[in-house]
C-alpha cells in the first residue's frame, strides 16, 4: 500500500507572473521577511558557480538596492504580510517558472528550487545547468 502525498499549493506574484511559491515557502518567506523588516525586499538570482555551473542566490535587500532594471514581483500570502520579491533580468532567463518551496526536514531541508529550465542539477539542489 502507498500513500501520495499531494503537491503543495504553488502561488505566483499579484500580477501572475514570477517565480512559483509553494505554500510551506510563502508561510516562511512570510516568518523571515517580518523578522527583516517591512523595508527589505527579498533578491532571487544566480550567479556561476555551484557543482553545475551555476548557483541559485537568495538575499534580503534595502529598497535602495533596486536597480532601474529589475523586476519587482509582489506576492501576498494568506497569513501574513505581502512581500517582494526582486530579480534581474539575466536571472529571470534562467529561473522564469521556477518553484521554490521550504522543507522543514532536520536532513536536506531549507528552501528548495526546481526550474524547468535545469538540464542538470547537482544533488545539493542549490546548482543548475542549462
Amino acid at each position: 500500500m502507498s500513500s501520495t502525498t499531494a503537491p503543495p499549493t504553488t502561488h505566483t506574484a499579484i500580477d501572475g507572473k514570477g517565480i512559483l511559491i509553494t505554500e510551506p515557502a510563502m508561510r516562511q518567506l512570510a516568518t523571515v521577511m517580518h523578522q527583516q523588516g517591512s523595508d527589505k525586499l527579498l533578491r532571487v538570482g544566480v550567479r556561476s558557480g555551484g557543482c553545475s555551473g551555476m548557483s541559485y542566490t537568495m538575499d534580503f535587500i534595502d529598497t535602495a538596492e533596486i536597480r532601474t532594471d529589475d523586476e519587482i514581483y509582489s506576492y501576498s500570502p494568506s497569513a501574513g504580510q505581502e512581500f517582494r520579491v526582486v530579480c534581474d533580468p539575466k536571472s529571470l532567463l534562467y529561473i522564469y517558472g521556477m518553484q521554490l518551496d521550504f522543507s522543514s526536514a532536520l536532513i536536506g531541508g531549507g528552501f528548495n528550487f526546481t526550474n524547468p529550465n535545469a538540464t542538470q542539477t547537482c544533488g545539493c539542489g542549490s546548482s543548475f545547468a542549462v
